[in-house]
């Protein structure tokens, strides 16, 4: 009675005798698992994707035109492509507070379409390989050496990227010829789909008029803090004694899609809430039935000499049966629909990175013990009354 195979081939075979009921229920537990699983993938890969291209930027401060905060966010964090002006000589206003360690400004330009060899639109990088802590570090991976007038390399995620392969390629570039040299190593923010040159490329942009850049602007200033200094302070210290720019502390950049993220976070665990309990009832309703429908099975075998504990584990196994089969084809279900739908959501649409296997994983083994543990207490107390119900009046009831 006590074996294990004997529990298990109970169970299956009670599961067989309602195949319809079975099926219905493991749908469901799939059905809630998959949900589960798509929220938790949707909500970590935002979360994680902004703070990992935050970390990365490499600077504790940035400084953009007043109003323009969204726009640097837009290019920064999900690829979109923008451009905002300041003018270049805030850099020396900058400089001038307290705590600043290192500054360097980048210009962004939105690339031109429609004559020969010209790119689609994406945003042109052009910024100060002098003064740069931001690109450098991929730069000199990629090219060993600098960047010269007249030459360009792109992101890991640009559409040249394809084209390149080992050869350099010639493109224009608001009117003017570029070398394109090769591909920056994946940094994990929105610049992976910029093209970069150097800010020496400038004046001939201007001179051929094919962009609305002006002389003497810049897009944004990023700025590293001496140790010791919260970057927080020195963004407000930037922000009170520069009217025309906005300064924010690299912990605070996203907050505002964080802050959707959140709403997001609130009405998705409600509705996953109230589908568990839901499944819950199911699960009782069925295992009620269950129990109703073998109480005289359970009374001979209670009148035979079996104890309660063997009745629970009888049942207990047809529980787990269920619920593990349905969370699994629920994970399955969760991932595939969270890997394959979720360029669909303006949200998740730009963003150049995806979750690692050790938090898919970690979705799935949650998601695999919520989906068995729901189907477990929905099933609890069905279990205890048959394991309580006295034998020879479930016997005579019959």
């Amino acid at each position: 009675m006590a074996d294990s195979f004997t529990f298990f081939s109970f169970a299956t075979k009670n599961l067989r005798r309602k195949p319809l009921r079975t099926t219905v229920l493991i749908l469901a537990i799939g059905l809630l698992v998959s949900a589960l699983v798509f929220v938790l993938s949707f909500v970590r890969r935002v979360d994680s994707v902004i703070r990992i291209a935050s970390d990365r930027l490499g600077a504790d401060v940035i400084i953009v035109p007043s109003g323009s905060r969204g726009a640097a966010e837009d290019i920064l964090l999900e690829n979109r492509v923008k451009s905002f002006y300041m003018d270049k000589g805030i850099i020396e206003r900058v400089k001038q507070v307290k705590g600043i360690e290192a500054l360097t400004a980048q210009t962004y330009l939105v690339s031109i379409t429609g004559q020969c060899c010209d790119v689609p639109d994406t945003v042109v990088v052009a910024f100060n390989q002098d003064t740069d802590f931001i690109i450098k570090p991929w730069l000199d991976k990629a090219l060993k050496g600098r960047l010269h007038k007249g030459e360009a390399i792109v992101g890991s995620e640009s559409a040249l990227n394809i084209s390149l392969g080992l050869t350099e390629v010639d493109s224009h570039l608001f009117g003017n010829l570029f070398k394109m040299k090769g591909t920056l190593e994946k940094t994990g923010t929105g610049l992976d789909t910029a093209i970069f040159i150097d800010e020496s490329n400038i004046e001939d942009i201007l001179v051929k008029g094919k962009s609305s850049l002006k002389p003497g602007q810049i897009s944004i200033i990023f700025a590293k803090v001496k140790k010791g200094i919260d970057p927080s302070k020195v963004a407000g210290d930037i922000g009170d004694s520069i009217v025309e720019v906005n300064a924010v502390a690299r912990k605070d950049i996203g907050r505002n899609i964080l802050g959707t993220l959140k709403d997001l976070n609130r009405i998705f665990f409600v509705t996953v809430a109230m589908a568990s309990i839901l499944s819950i009832f199911l699960v009782w309703a069925v295992f009620s039935a269950i129990a109703n429908e073998r109480a005289w099975e359970i009374g001979i075998m209670r009148a035979i000499g079996a104890r309660e504990s063997h009745v629970s584990r009888l049942f207990m196994v047809e529980v787990l049966f269920i619920g593990l089969i349905g969370s699994v084809i629920g994970i399955v279900a969760g991932t595939t629909v969270s890997f394959f739908l979720a360029k669909h959501f303006m949200l998740l649409k730009n963003v150049s990175a995806d979750l690692s296997l050790w938090e898919r994983l970690t979705i799935a083994l949650f998601s695999l013990a919520a989906g068995t543990g729901i189907c477990t207490l929905g099933a609890l107390s069905p279990i205890q009354r048959l394991r309580k119900m006295e034998p020879l009046l479930a016997i005579r009831k019959d």
